[in-house]
């Protein structure tokens, strides 16, 4: 399983985000690559159609699929209304995954 976390530098939700997904990952007992990609320009967000910081794909799917936010450098809303994801949907990422394997 790769986790990739998309983030524009100095996104005050990044480490929230980063540490979340380990806390998932270790509950689900899950090894996984996590790979962290910062998104410094509007070229880079359109080239990886990055919707905003901090954006979580779990072998390359968002966690908010349903999420089709236009891609640019700005803060994200998930439908919790945080900038960091519920632990359930995480779960339910990680999930989907694992099924896949």
């Amino acid at each position: 399983m790769k986790i990739e976390i998309l983030y524009s530098p100095g996104c005050p939700n990044y480490f929230p985000v980063v540490e979340q997904v380990k806390r998932v990952l270790s509950s689900e007992s899950m090894p996984a690559e996590i790979r962290s990609i910062a998104v410094r320009t509007d070229a880079e967000a359109r080239e990886l159609m990055f919707p905003g910081s901090p954006t979580i794909r779990v072998d390359g799917e968002d966690v908010e699929a349903a999420e089709t936010l236009a891609p640019g450098l700005k803060c994200r809303l998930y439908a919790n209304l945080s900038g960091v994801p519920s632990e359930e949907m995480l779960r339910m990422a990680v999930s989907r995954a694992k099924n896949k394997e």
